[in-house]
């Protein structure tokens, strides 16, 4: 809890001592608002010689059941909750404007009332008629949810423990104020006291309370970071508005494993299950064109096939333009210095672009490979075959190291047809899927076989 006195930027979280119009972190200006802490008494009072309730211990072998979960029947977001809604959880939900959070939550809110639960939808940026819009354009009219327009924490606290809803959903958390602390709504103080107070009441009642929260320009959850420490799973919907499809990503899950990703497709009656996103994401690919490489990719649980699409051009400038979309512009850098450093090809005078198609974001090491092979596919105007998937890391020496999950990778090229792979020497052996593998060793040797050159 931040010191009476401080202040702190409502965009990226940082602090200072005194107010200021311009944030030095991030240079956002009229952001910086003077801190309150969560309780209306002074935050320096000590807790006195008030003797307070002992708490139960429990030993590590203690046998308790797992929780009870309540699936939505939208197999896509039950796999990112770890299998279904978890009484008292706090779940943070956020993503960019317009990508599709609200029209999300509104079918799962349905979803979840039909299958049960007395969920209530409480809105503080949209009026109930254009909530009640929404749903029937939507097919949801139908459905059990009860809606509220309301901004007062103390009057949805009120509401909710009068009313006990199993599942509440607010939309959002910015848009929440609390009355005992003197900041204006969707600044740090007032963004931390209205989550608190409302994972506090899941907590306390057993319910299960969804908040949407926005972004900041960077991608980032806007507000404390203390907000994600606070709730049980983070969420993040992602997707390029120029695309029609939408990523649903756990950061963070207590009651499952993070990283893992649910695929929907935005169409005109809502949001729809992707079952095999591989298939989905390879669907506009063509015939074998320079700079094309299908990767074999790890999202959680699942394997996901996926297009790195590269381009290298000479650059009409003094300074090289490198462009990424979808991938770690750093991690390409490191590429292109391994390329030139270990295998003699230099990426100078030349410009490099690299897009992930599809509109999703991959992070793991083992798209090393798949990219360094697209972009001398790309430089060298030489196309692959369309029948191979290429996966593997690049180590700063050049060599090639083996990553996880290899059969299941295997297995979901073979699914899509997919006849052969090329991947690193070593790692733990298992079944190739049907799946023609050749094997390599460090980098150059990649490049001498693949390319001719080395």
């Amino acid at each position: 809890m931040a010191k009476p006195g401080t202040f702190s930027c409502s965009a990226c979280g940082a602090s200072f001592s005194k107010w200021s119009g311009r944030c030095d972190a991030c240079g956002e200006w009229n952001t910086i608002s003077e801190d309150a802490p969560l309780s209306s008494g002074p935050a320096s009072k000590s807790l006195g010689t008030k003797r307070g309730r002992p708490i139960t211990l429990t030993d590590l072998s203690a046998n308790e059941a797992p929780p009870p979960r309540t699936g939505s029947g939208m197999a896509e977001l039950d796999r990112v909750l770890g299998g279904g809604l978890v009484p008292a959880s706090a779940i943070l939900v956020g993503g960019d404007p317009g990508i599709g959070k609200s029209t999300l939550l509104l079918q799962a809110a349905a979803r979840f009332a039909r299958a049960g639960l007395k969920t209530f939808y409480v809105s503080g940026e949209e009026a109930s008629t254009q909530i009640r819009m929404r749903a029937q354009r939507l097919g949801l009219a139908d459905a059990p949810v009860k809606l509220a327009a309301a901004t007062s924490l103390r009057d949805i606290l009120t509401t909710l423990e009068a009313e006990s809803p199993d599942l509440v959903i607010i939309d959002s958390i910015q848009t929440v104020w609390a009355d005992n602390v003197d900041s204006v709504p969707g600044s740090v103080s007032q963004v931390r006291a209205a989550a608190h107070e409302l994972t506090t009441f899941a907590k306390r009642k057993g319910a299960s309370v969804i908040m949407v929260g926005h972004v900041t320009k960077d991608g980032q959850i806007a507000g404390p970071r203390v907000v994600e420490h606070m709730v049980d799973t983070v969420l993040y919907f992602e997707g390029e508005r120029g695309h029609q499809f939408r990523i649903l990503r756990s950061v963070k899950n207590r009651f499952g494993p993070a990283d893992e990703i649910g695929v929907f497709e935005m169409t005109g009656g809502g949001l729809a299950e992707v079952a095999n996103p591989s298939e989905l994401f390879l669907s506009g690919r063509g015939d074998p064109a320079p700079g094309s490489v299908v990767f074999a990719g790890i999202e959680g649980t699942r394997p996901v096939l996926v297009e790195m699409q590269a381009l290298v051009a000479p650059s009409p400038h003094s300074q090289a333009r490198r462009a990424v979309v979808g991938w770690d512009g750093a991690r390409l850098a490191m590429v292109l210095a391994v390329l030139e450093a270990r295998c003699g090809i230099p990426f100078a005078g030349l410009d490099v672009y690299l897009n992930v198609a599809g509109g999703i974001k991959i992070s793991e090491p083992a798209a090393d490979l798949a990219v360094a092979a697209a972009l001398l596919s790309a430089r060298e105007d030489s196309s692959l075959p369309s029948e191979t998937v290429i996966f593997g890391e690049i180590s700063l020496s050049g060599a090639l190291r083996p990553v996880g999950q290899t059969e299941n990778r295997l297995k979901e090229a073979r699914k899509l047809g997919f006849t052969s792979a090329i991947l690193p020497s070593g790692g733990k052996s298992g079944g190739n899927g049907g799946v023609s593998l050749t094997r390599m060793s460090d980098l150059t040797a990649f490049v001498g076989e693949v390319f001719g050159a080395g």
